[in-house]
């Protein structure tokens, strides 16, 4: 079996379930997807279960090397109003294109973890650097706890980003700018 063939399973299993939600994510609308013979899809991964396994073990390696790669690429943080930039521009990626999709992908995966404990286990979110540039920069200003104030600031992120894939719009700077003020408290 091919790793580039699950690959592109994966994938396109993300996109089904961002379009059509978890209803409609089945073996068959993932082939059509991947534009693949009908039964491609149960060939690799037999059960509904194994599929969504699949799909959200690809979406967090997609996301962990979306983040490795901006913690990478930014220098240390030394202002909140760098922080704020770089969370205006995530939010964005987040709202748009792939990141859209991922994030409709994610949220109905994280909906369903609450059914499913294994994809819980996976969803659960982990170290990577721009997390690590976000909890130095919070120590670097004195910030008591910069660990927990980092999970706390990023989940306030993520809510924003939920609230608008629900109700449209994108995230304003100063919605940013309140909740990188508070984390700076």
């Amino acid at each position: 079996m091919s790793t580039d063939r699950r690959t592109l399973l994966a994938d396109a299993a993300i996109a089904v379930l961002a379009d059509a939600g978890m209803r409609g994510l089945t073996h068959r609308a993932v082939d059509r997807a991947a534009q693949l013979p009908p039964g491609t899809t149960s060939a690799y991964y037999r059960t509904r279960q194994a599929l969504l396994t699949a799909l959200v073990r690809r979406l967090v390696a997609l996301d962990q090397a979306e983040l490795q790669d901006i913690g990478a690429r930014t220098p240390p943080l030394r202002t909140a109003g760098e922080v704020v930039l770089g969370l205006v521009a995530f939010t964005a990626a987040r709202l748009t294109g792939d990141g859209r999709t991922r994030s409709l992908a994610r949220y109905a995966c994280a909906a369903e973890s609450a059914r499913h404990p294994e994809l819980r286990e996976i969803l659960v979110p982990r170290e990577n650097l721009a997390r690590q540039a976000l909890c130095d920069f919070l120590a670097a200003q004195g910030v008591a706890d910069p660990a927990e104030r980092t999970v706390t600031l990023l989940t306030c992120v993520d809510g924003l980003v939920f609230d608008r894939l629900v109700n449209g719009g994108s995230v304003a700077e100063e919605e940013i700018h309140g909740l990188v003020t508070a984390a700076l408290r």
